[in-house]
């Protein structure tokens, strides 16, 4: 791999294979994601997937480590000064990307996704040529779906 768009992946926080972050849409991410568009999959989450996400495979980032997010008191304490106090309060500003959108996506470690069931359909072709990398848009629901 080029240097350049292993750089922009460690920039995302995408160090391992099958992870996922979520990012706020600029000009800036987006030169960042036509750089490593051969090596991603990303799109548009609904609420729905957020939910699931946080819920199934959320870890929290305190003191540099990797916590599980097994109740409220973890978000409140480490978020509270952002107003964010509970997991619907954390999905809600990641959903709707609310001024503290940064501090909340820090906060969650990036997520260790499976395999797709079913594997991968052409992952060697962009999205738009019936493969599975690139810009999905909301389709990216039904791949999150089968990774978590």
């Amino acid at each position: 791999m080029h240097p350049r768009p292993r750089k922009v992946l460690q920039l995302l926080r995408l160090r391992q294979i099958n992870n996922g972050v979520f990012v706020k849409l600029n000009k800036a991410t987006l030169q960042m994601l036509r750089i490593v568009d051969p090596y991603v999959a990303w799109g548009y989450p609904n609420m729905k997937s957020i939910h699931d996400l946080i819920y199934k495979r959320g870890y929290a980032k305190v003191n540099s480590r990797r916590i599980p997010i097994t109740d409220n008191s973890i978000i409140e304490s480490a978020l509270g000064k952002y107003e964010i106090i509970c997991v619907e309060d954390l999905i809600h500003q990641i959903h709707n990307v609310g001024k503290y959108f940064k501090q909340a996506t820090n906060f969650l470690w990036p997520f260790k996704l499976n395999n797709p069931s079913g594997g991968w359909t052409k992952k060697t072709n962009h999205f738009v040529e019936g493969g599975d990398f690139g810009n999905r848009e909301d389709q990216i629901n039904n791949l999150l779906r089968r990774m978590i």
